[in-house]
């Protein structure tokens, strides 16, 4: 059993429900994006190979997952609430295209070390933080 499906399946036993088909086929299928992604494009991408698959079971596992620590969901100010893997994922930020929607990840210690100078100043002790920069990617800015 994979690490991940591990968890899920610790996860799952702990809170009384059933590590099924339809879940794994979710978790493999989720596990093998690298972006970030919506609960309707997982569900377009499963229905591509007609698993049989709802669109509510994938809202549903998708919040599992996140419940568990397989998964972080993100608001972008779009309205849609997307996800990404965290397992083996490190801390990053993002840059966010707000023509396209085009989302790139970063990560850069020099801005890392400053926010905890920022924090460090004004006394506060951080647990989380998210950058998000909003602008236009190379593409939509040419």
């Amino acid at each position: 059993m994979k690490r991940e499906e591990k968890i899920l399946s610790d996860y799952l036993s702990a809170n009384n429900l059933k590590f099924t088909q339809q879940r794994k086929v979710i978790l493999d299928a989720f596990l093998s994006l690298e972006h970030h992604v919506s609960a309707e494009e997982l569900y377009d991408k499963l229905k591509k190979k007609d698993y049989g698959i709802g669109l509510a079971t994938v809202y549903r596992t998708l919040n599992i997952f996140s419940s568990c620590g397989l998964a972080q969901q993100r608001q972008f100010g779009d309205g849609q609430s997307r996800y990404e893997h965290e397992v083996d994922h490190g801390h990053h930020d993002h840059l966010l295209c707000q023509q396209c929607g085009k989302i790139t990840e970063f990560e850069n210690k020099h801005i890392e070390e400053l926010q905890k100078e920022v924090a460090k100043e004004k006394g506060y002790v951080v647990f989380t933080h998210k950058l998000e920069l909003h602008g236009l990617c190379p593409d939509c800015a040419s």
